[in-house]
C-alpha cells in the first residue's frame, strides 16, 4: 500500500506565531518606523495599543526586551525605552564595528560575483534617482533599505545565528540613536551611498585589507555624525 506523504505543520503565517513573538516583532517594527522614541516612558496598556496585542503577550514580551537592553523598568514610572547617551553611542558602534569586521572578511572572500552585481546596481539606482530628482521620503526609505540590506547580508554570510541575532538587536539600538539624532537624511544620502560603493568596489577586487579599510571609514563616519549631532 502506498504511504501517504507526511504533512508537516510548520508555522508559515503571522497568526500561527506565539503571541509573545508577534508582540515582540510588532514592538521592534514600531522602533524601525519611528513610533517609539528613545527615553520614552510606556505603560503596558500603551504597549497593548502600540502593538495591538493582548496584555498577556505584552507581559511575556517585557522580560525579553529588558534582557536585550531595549527597555528598563523604572519604579513608579513604568517602562522606559532605551535612553540615548554618549556611552550607548560608543558601545553600539564599537559592537557594530567588531561584528562587521569579521563579516566583511568572509563576505569579501565568498560572496558571488552575481550577488555583488545586484548589490552594486541597487546602490547605483539610488544614486541615479537622488541626482535626477528631489530626494523625497520614499527615496530615503528605499535608500535606508539598500543601506541596511548590505550590512545584514554581510553579517548573515557568517552563517552564525547567534551573531546575526546580536547584530539585529544592536541595529535596533542604533536606530534609536538615529531617531534621537537623525535617520538617513537628504544631505547624508549621497555620501552614504558613495561610501557603500567604495566598499563594494573593494569587495569586488577581493582585497580584504581594502574592504576592511572602507568599512572602518564608513562606520567611523556614521559614528562621528551621531556624536556631532
Amino acid at each position: 500500500m502506498k504511504k501517504k506523504p507526511v504533512e508537516h505543520n510548520l508555522p508559515d503565517s503571522q497568526d500561527e506565531k506565539p503571541l509573545r513573538l508577534q508582540a515582540y516583532e510588532s514592538f521592534t517594527q514600531q522602533i524601525l518606523s519611528g513610533n517609539i522614541r528613545p527615553g520614552q516612558f510606556l505603560s503596558q496598556r500603551e504597549l497593548m495599543q502600540l502593538t495591538d496585542m493582548p496584555l498577556g503577550a505584552i507581559r511575556e514580551m517585557v522580560p525579553r526586551l529588558e534582557a536585550e537592553g531595549l527597555i528598563k523598568t523604572v519604579p513608579n514610572r513604568g517602562l522606559q525605552v532605551c535612553y540615548v547617551d554618549l556611552k550607548l553611542v560608543r558601545n553600539a558602534f564599537q559592537l557594530r564595528l567588531t561584528l562587521e569586521r569579521e563579516a566583511v572578511v568572509q563576505f569579501t572572500r565568498n560572496v558571488s560575483d552575481a550577488d555583488l552585481e545586484k548589490i552594486e546596481a541597487a546602490h547605483k539606482d539610488i544614486v541615479k534617482r537622488a541626482k535626477s530628482r528631489s530626494i523625497d521620503s520614499q527615496l530615503l526609505t528605499d535608500a535606508q533599505a539598500v543601506d541596511g540590506g548590505l550590512h545584514e547580508m554581510m553579517i548573515d554570510s557568517l552563517g552564525n545565528e547567534i551573531i546575526s541575532e546580536i547584530y539585529r538587536v544592536n541595529s535596533l539600538r542604533i536606530r534609536l540613536i538615529r531617531l534621537e539624532n537623525t535617520i538617513l537624511t537628504s544631505e547624508g544620502l549621497l555620501p552614504s551611498m558613495t561610501e557603500h560603493l567604495e566598499l563594494i568596489a573593494a569587495i569586488k577586487t577581493r582585497d580584504v585589507d581594502q574592504a576592511l579599510a572602507a568599512l572602518n571609514t564608513h562606520i567611523e563616519v556614521a559614528r562621528s555624525r551621531m556624536l556631532a549631532d
